[in-house]
Protein backbone atom coordinates (compact mmCIF):
# COMPACT_ATOMS: atom_id res chain seq x y z
CA UNK A 1 0.00 0.00 0.00
CA UNK A 2 1.59 2.88 -1.44
CA UNK A 3 -0.50 5.68 -0.64
CA UNK A 4 0.70 8.32 -3.63
CA UNK A 5 -1.82 10.47 -4.61
CA UNK A 6 -3.01 10.75 -8.50
CA UNK A 7 -5.37 12.70 -10.55
CA UNK A 8 -7.75 11.89 -13.03
CA UNK A 9 -8.87 14.17 -15.86
CA UNK A 10 -12.43 13.02 -16.76
CA UNK A 11 -15.33 11.62 -14.28
CA UNK A 12 -16.38 9.17 -17.15
CA UNK A 13 -16.72 5.49 -17.15
CA UNK A 14 -12.58 5.63 -17.91
CA UNK A 15 -12.02 8.02 -15.09
CA UNK A 16 -14.57 6.29 -12.60
CA UNK A 17 -13.28 2.72 -12.88
CA UNK A 18 -9.36 3.67 -12.89
CA UNK A 19 -10.21 5.58 -9.46
CA UNK A 20 -11.93 2.58 -8.02
CA UNK A 21 -9.13 0.14 -9.03
CA UNK A 22 -6.35 2.36 -7.99
CA UNK A 23 -8.19 3.19 -4.45
CA UNK A 24 -8.07 -0.57 -4.21
CA UNK A 25 -4.58 -0.64 -4.69
CA UNK A 26 -4.10 2.25 -1.42
CA UNK A 27 -3.56 5.10 -3.83
CA UNK A 28 -5.84 8.39 -3.09
CA UNK A 29 -7.39 9.75 -6.29
CA UNK A 30 -8.96 13.18 -7.04
CA UNK A 31 -11.57 12.52 -10.04
CA UNK A 32 -11.65 16.22 -11.77
CA UNK A 33 -14.75 16.42 -14.12
CA UNK A 34 -15.57 19.40 -16.46
CA UNK A 35 -19.63 18.89 -16.35
CA UNK A 36 -21.95 18.65 -13.35
CA UNK A 37 -22.75 15.37 -13.21
CA UNK A 38 -20.08 12.28 -13.58
CA UNK A 39 -21.08 9.58 -15.77
CA UNK A 40 -19.95 10.97 -18.99
CA UNK A 41 -21.82 10.12 -22.14
CA UNK A 42 -23.00 7.00 -20.93
CA UNK A 43 -24.92 8.71 -18.28
CA UNK A 44 -27.20 9.77 -21.24
CA UNK A 45 -27.67 6.81 -22.87
CA UNK A 46 -30.90 4.63 -22.56
CA UNK A 47 -30.57 0.97 -23.41
CA UNK A 48 -26.73 -0.58 -24.43
CA UNK A 49 -25.77 -2.46 -27.36
CA UNK A 50 -25.90 -5.85 -27.63
CA UNK A 51 -28.60 -7.03 -24.84
CA UNK A 52 -30.40 -3.57 -24.53
CA UNK A 53 -29.80 -3.32 -20.42
CA UNK A 54 -30.46 -0.39 -18.75
CA UNK A 55 -27.15 1.88 -19.29
CA UNK A 56 -28.30 3.46 -15.61
CA UNK A 57 -26.59 -0.41 -14.54
CA UNK A 58 -23.75 0.41 -15.77
CA UNK A 59 -23.28 3.80 -13.84
CA UNK A 60 -24.82 2.82 -10.37
CA UNK A 61 -21.81 0.19 -10.62
CA UNK A 62 -19.20 2.28 -10.89
CA UNK A 63 -20.71 5.32 -8.51
CA UNK A 64 -20.82 2.59 -6.12
CA UNK A 65 -16.93 1.59 -7.37
CA UNK A 66 -15.68 5.09 -5.73
CA UNK A 67 -17.59 5.55 -2.89
CA UNK A 68 -14.40 5.51 -1.01
CA UNK A 69 -12.78 7.66 1.38
CA UNK A 70 -9.70 7.50 -0.96
CA UNK A 71 -11.61 9.04 -3.69
CA UNK A 72 -12.84 12.99 -3.84
CA UNK A 73 -14.61 14.04 -7.34
CA UNK A 74 -14.75 17.90 -7.97
CA UNK A 75 -17.37 19.19 -10.69
CA UNK A 76 -17.72 22.31 -12.75
CA UNK A 77 -13.90 22.36 -13.03
CA UNK A 78 -11.64 23.34 -16.17
CA UNK A 79 -8.11 21.89 -16.45
CA UNK A 80 -6.09 24.30 -18.04
CA UNK A 81 -2.15 23.19 -17.66
CA UNK A 82 -0.30 19.98 -16.33
CA UNK A 83 3.20 19.99 -15.26
CA UNK A 84 5.51 18.23 -14.35
CA UNK A 85 8.77 18.84 -11.94
CA UNK A 86 11.06 17.06 -10.01
CA UNK A 87 9.09 13.73 -10.59
CA UNK A 88 5.85 15.22 -9.79
CA UNK A 89 2.98 16.85 -11.55
CA UNK A 90 1.08 20.11 -10.75
CA UNK A 91 -2.57 20.12 -12.49
CA UNK A 92 -3.89 23.68 -13.19
CA UNK A 93 -7.54 23.68 -12.69
CA UNK A 94 -10.16 26.78 -12.22
CA UNK A 95 -7.69 28.88 -10.46
CA UNK A 96 -6.44 25.79 -8.25
CA UNK A 97 -3.42 24.17 -8.56
CA UNK A 98 -3.24 20.13 -7.46
CA UNK A 99 -0.25 18.17 -6.89
CA UNK A 100 0.32 14.49 -7.95
CA UNK A 101 2.77 11.83 -7.87
CA UNK A 102 0.97 10.37 -11.59
CA UNK A 103 -1.77 11.75 -13.60
CA UNK A 104 -4.14 10.32 -15.77
CA UNK A 105 -6.22 11.84 -18.75
CA UNK A 106 -9.49 10.20 -19.15
CA UNK A 107 -11.75 13.09 -20.97
CA UNK A 108 -13.46 10.73 -23.30
CA UNK A 109 -15.38 12.29 -26.33
CA UNK A 110 -18.08 14.18 -27.80
CA UNK A 111 -20.98 13.22 -30.82
CA UNK A 112 -20.22 14.76 -33.48
CA UNK A 113 -21.75 17.63 -34.00
CA UNK A 114 -23.96 17.33 -37.26
CA UNK A 115 -24.25 21.27 -38.02
CA UNK A 116 -21.40 20.69 -39.43
CA UNK A 117 -22.85 18.22 -42.43
CA UNK A 118 -25.47 20.99 -43.64
CA UNK A 119 -26.58 18.68 -46.45
CA UNK A 120 -28.66 16.64 -44.21
CA UNK A 121 -30.48 19.57 -42.23
CA UNK A 122 -29.98 19.07 -38.71
CA UNK A 123 -30.20 22.60 -36.87
CA UNK A 124 -32.61 23.77 -40.24
CA UNK A 125 -35.01 21.19 -40.15
CA UNK A 126 -36.75 20.40 -37.33
CA UNK A 127 -37.74 16.70 -38.45
CA UNK A 128 -33.83 16.13 -38.53
CA UNK A 129 -32.52 14.65 -34.98
CA UNK A 130 -29.31 13.36 -33.98
CA UNK A 131 -28.54 9.96 -32.11
CA UNK A 132 -28.05 11.77 -29.18
CA UNK A 133 -30.92 13.22 -29.51
CA UNK A 134 -32.98 10.34 -30.38
CA UNK A 135 -31.82 8.72 -26.97
CA UNK A 136 -32.38 11.55 -24.94
CA UNK A 137 -36.00 11.44 -25.88
CA UNK A 138 -36.06 7.30 -25.40
CA UNK A 139 -34.43 8.26 -21.66
CA UNK A 140 -36.82 10.59 -20.87
CA UNK A 141 -39.94 8.83 -22.20
CA UNK A 142 -40.95 11.27 -24.55
CA UNK A 143 -43.12 10.46 -27.05
CA UNK A 144 -41.27 9.85 -30.47
CA UNK A 145 -43.36 12.56 -33.01
CA UNK A 146 -43.20 14.50 -36.06
CA UNK A 147 -42.98 18.35 -34.93
CA UNK A 148 -46.79 17.92 -35.84
CA UNK A 149 -47.67 15.86 -32.97
CA UNK A 150 -48.32 12.55 -35.11
CA UNK A 151 -46.65 9.27 -35.17
CA UNK A 152 -43.95 9.38 -38.45
CA UNK A 153 -45.12 6.48 -40.72
CA UNK A 154 -41.19 5.88 -41.78
CA UNK A 155 -38.28 6.96 -40.37
CA UNK A 156 -34.38 7.11 -41.81
CA UNK A 157 -31.53 6.35 -39.98
CA UNK A 158 -28.23 7.57 -41.83
CA UNK A 159 -25.15 5.79 -40.84
CA UNK A 160 -21.28 7.19 -40.62
CA UNK A 161 -22.17 11.12 -39.98
CA UNK A 162 -19.07 12.66 -39.15
CA UNK A 163 -17.09 9.94 -39.27
CA UNK A 164 -15.14 8.18 -42.54
CA UNK A 165 -15.78 11.67 -43.86
CA UNK A 166 -13.00 13.85 -45.83
CA UNK A 167 -15.27 16.58 -45.92
CA UNK A 168 -16.00 16.40 -42.40
CA UNK A 169 -12.04 16.08 -41.61
CA UNK A 170 -12.38 12.48 -40.01
CA UNK A 171 -11.54 9.50 -41.78
CA UNK A 172 -11.46 7.39 -38.97
CA UNK A 173 -14.27 4.60 -38.13
CA UNK A 174 -15.89 5.45 -34.93
CA UNK A 175 -16.81 1.85 -34.43
CA UNK A 176 -19.81 2.22 -32.73
CA UNK A 177 -22.12 4.02 -34.93
CA UNK A 178 -22.98 0.69 -37.16
CA UNK A 179 -24.49 -0.95 -34.03
CA UNK A 180 -25.36 1.92 -31.97
CA UNK A 181 -28.44 2.70 -35.01
CA UNK A 182 -29.10 -1.19 -34.88
CA UNK A 183 -29.96 -0.73 -31.34
CA UNK A 184 -31.77 2.52 -31.96
CA UNK A 185 -33.68 1.19 -34.55
CA UNK A 186 -35.26 -1.81 -32.62
CA UNK A 187 -36.16 0.20 -29.79
CA UNK A 188 -37.96 2.70 -31.82
CA UNK A 189 -39.64 -0.62 -33.69
CA UNK A 190 -40.45 -1.05 -29.86
CA UNK A 191 -42.62 1.72 -29.30
CA UNK A 192 -43.72 2.41 -33.15
CA UNK A 193 -44.74 -0.65 -34.10
CA UNK A 194 -46.34 0.34 -37.54
CA UNK A 195 -43.59 2.77 -38.16
CA UNK A 196 -41.68 1.86 -41.61
CA UNK A 197 -37.77 1.84 -40.51
CA UNK A 198 -34.86 2.37 -42.99
CA UNK A 199 -31.32 2.42 -42.25
CA UNK A 200 -29.03 3.78 -45.12
CA UNK A 201 -24.94 2.67 -44.58
CA UNK A 202 -21.84 2.83 -46.51
CA UNK A 203 -20.94 -0.67 -44.64
CA UNK A 204 -22.08 -2.58 -41.54
CA UNK A 205 -19.21 -3.33 -39.27
CA UNK A 206 -20.74 -5.86 -36.71
CA UNK A 207 -17.22 -6.33 -34.90
CA UNK A 208 -18.42 -7.04 -31.21
CA UNK A 209 -19.47 -10.17 -29.60
CA UNK A 210 -23.32 -10.42 -29.97
CA UNK A 211 -23.46 -6.96 -32.72
CA UNK A 212 -24.12 -9.40 -35.76
CA UNK A 213 -26.79 -11.43 -34.23
CA UNK A 214 -28.32 -8.11 -33.07
CA UNK A 215 -28.23 -6.91 -37.20
CA UNK A 216 -29.82 -10.37 -37.83
CA UNK A 217 -32.54 -9.68 -35.07
CA UNK A 218 -33.19 -6.44 -36.26
CA UNK A 219 -33.77 -7.39 -40.30
CA UNK A 220 -35.43 -10.95 -39.13
CA UNK A 221 -37.30 -10.78 -36.12
CA UNK A 222 -38.43 -6.41 -36.26
CA UNK A 223 -39.00 -5.81 -40.18
CA UNK A 224 -36.20 -3.42 -40.28
CA UNK A 225 -34.73 -2.27 -43.86
CA UNK A 226 -31.28 -1.72 -44.81
CA UNK A 227 -30.17 0.07 -48.17
CA UNK A 228 -26.18 0.56 -48.78
CA UNK A 229 -26.23 3.81 -50.00
CA UNK A 230 -24.92 7.13 -48.81
CA UNK A 231 -27.53 10.16 -48.36
CA UNK A 232 -26.55 13.14 -49.95
CA UNK A 233 -28.87 15.57 -49.08
CA UNK A 234 -31.92 16.21 -47.38
CA UNK A 235 -35.07 19.02 -47.76
CA UNK A 236 -38.11 19.61 -46.34
CA UNK A 237 -41.17 19.51 -47.80
CA UNK A 238 -44.08 22.39 -47.37
CA UNK A 239 -45.88 19.57 -44.79
CA UNK A 240 -42.45 19.11 -42.66
CA UNK A 241 -41.80 15.75 -43.92
CA UNK A 242 -38.44 15.47 -45.54
CA UNK A 243 -37.17 14.20 -49.33
CA UNK A 244 -34.14 12.60 -49.41
CA UNK A 245 -31.41 11.67 -52.09
CA UNK A 246 -29.38 8.67 -51.81
CA UNK A 247 -27.71 6.40 -53.99
CA UNK A 248 -28.37 2.51 -53.49
CA UNK A 249 -24.76 1.55 -54.24
CA UNK A 250 -25.99 -2.06 -54.28
CA UNK A 251 -28.29 -1.46 -57.54
CA UNK A 252 -26.18 1.46 -58.75
CA UNK A 253 -29.33 3.57 -59.21
CA UNK A 254 -30.53 6.82 -57.05
CA UNK A 255 -33.33 6.72 -55.06
CA UNK A 256 -35.47 9.63 -53.73
CA UNK A 257 -37.75 9.29 -50.80
CA UNK A 258 -39.86 10.82 -48.29
CA UNK A 259 -39.62 10.23 -44.72
CA UNK A 260 -41.30 11.99 -41.71
CA UNK A 261 -38.09 11.52 -39.52
CA UNK A 262 -34.31 11.15 -40.14
CA UNK A 263 -32.12 10.57 -37.03
CA UNK A 264 -28.49 11.17 -37.91
CA UNK A 265 -26.07 8.74 -36.28
CA UNK A 266 -22.94 10.70 -35.18
CA UNK A 267 -19.94 9.73 -34.91
CA UNK A 268 -17.00 10.09 -31.88
CA UNK A 269 -14.50 13.08 -31.61
CA UNK A 270 -12.01 13.91 -28.84
CA UNK A 271 -13.76 15.87 -26.09
CA UNK A 272 -14.19 19.73 -25.76
CA UNK A 273 -10.74 21.07 -24.01
CA UNK A 274 -8.70 17.20 -25.03
CA UNK A 275 -7.02 18.12 -27.63
CA UNK A 276 -6.07 21.86 -26.37
CA UNK A 277 -4.25 20.33 -22.85
CA UNK A 278 -2.94 17.83 -25.59
CA UNK A 279 -1.15 20.19 -27.54
CA UNK A 280 -0.32 22.70 -24.26
CA UNK A 281 1.23 19.82 -22.72
CA UNK A 282 2.90 18.60 -25.77
CA UNK A 283 1.17 14.79 -26.32
CA UNK A 284 1.37 13.61 -29.48
CA UNK A 285 -1.73 13.19 -31.60
CA UNK A 286 -3.74 11.15 -34.01
CA UNK A 287 -6.99 10.58 -35.84
CA UNK A 288 -8.15 14.12 -35.73
CA UNK A 289 -6.65 15.04 -32.65
CA UNK A 290 -7.18 11.92 -30.17
CA UNK A 291 -4.22 11.21 -28.20
CA UNK A 292 -1.86 9.39 -29.22
CA UNK A 293 -0.18 6.45 -26.57
CA UNK A 294 3.38 6.33 -26.78
CA UNK A 295 3.30 3.14 -28.17
CA UNK A 296 -0.35 1.65 -29.56
CA UNK A 297 0.34 -2.32 -28.55
CA UNK A 298 2.23 -2.82 -25.91
CA UNK A 299 1.98 0.81 -24.37
CA UNK A 300 -1.71 1.93 -25.06
CA UNK A 301 -2.25 4.07 -22.03
CA UNK A 302 1.41 5.25 -21.14
CA UNK A 303 1.60 8.62 -22.66
CA UNK A 304 5.08 10.03 -23.84
CA UNK A 305 5.63 12.01 -20.75
CA UNK A 306 6.90 9.40 -17.71
CA UNK A 307 3.94 9.37 -15.22
CA UNK A 308 1.17 10.63 -17.29
CA UNK A 309 -1.29 8.15 -18.49
CA UNK A 310 -4.05 7.88 -21.14
CA UNK A 311 -7.05 5.65 -20.59
CA UNK A 312 -10.84 5.34 -22.65
CA UNK A 313 -12.11 7.25 -25.74
CA UNK A 314 -9.99 10.21 -25.20
CA UNK A 315 -7.07 8.09 -27.57
CA UNK A 316 -9.84 6.92 -29.59
CA UNK A 317 -13.57 5.01 -30.34
CA UNK A 318 -13.94 2.15 -28.46
CA UNK A 319 -16.93 0.43 -26.98
CA UNK A 320 -18.24 0.51 -22.83
CA UNK A 321 -16.55 -2.64 -21.99
CA UNK A 322 -13.20 -1.90 -24.20
CA UNK A 323 -13.21 1.38 -22.42
CA UNK A 324 -13.61 -0.11 -18.66
CA UNK A 325 -11.08 -2.63 -19.62
CA UNK A 326 -8.87 -0.44 -20.85
CA UNK A 327 -9.28 1.87 -17.51
CA UNK A 328 -8.58 -1.25 -15.65
CA UNK A 329 -5.32 -1.64 -17.57
CA UNK A 330 -4.38 1.96 -17.23
CA UNK A 331 -4.71 1.46 -13.36
CA UNK A 332 -2.29 -1.50 -13.30
CA UNK A 333 0.52 0.66 -15.36
CA UNK A 334 -0.16 3.41 -12.84
CA UNK A 335 -0.04 1.41 -9.48
CA UNK A 336 3.38 -0.31 -10.95
CA UNK A 337 4.87 3.19 -12.13
CA UNK A 338 4.28 4.69 -8.75
CA UNK A 339 5.67 1.25 -6.70
CA UNK A 340 9.11 2.59 -8.83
Amino acid sequence: MTNKKVVIIGGGIAGMEAAASLSERGHNITILERQQTIGGNVANWHKLFPTLRDASEVIDFLEKRIDSPRISTVKNINVENIKKTNGSFSVEASGMTMNADAVLIATGYDLFDSRRKEEFGYGIYDNVISSGDLEKRFKSGMPITSTNGTEPKRVAFIHCVGSRDEKAGNHYCSKVCCVTGVKQAIELRQRLPKTEIICFYIDLRMFGAGFEELYREAQEKWGIQFVRGRLSEAAENMDGSLQIKAEDTLSGRPLKMKTDLIVLLAGMEPSCGTADLGKKIGLEQRMGQFLKPKDEHILSNQSSIEGLFVAGTCTGPMTINETITDARSAAVMIDNYLQK
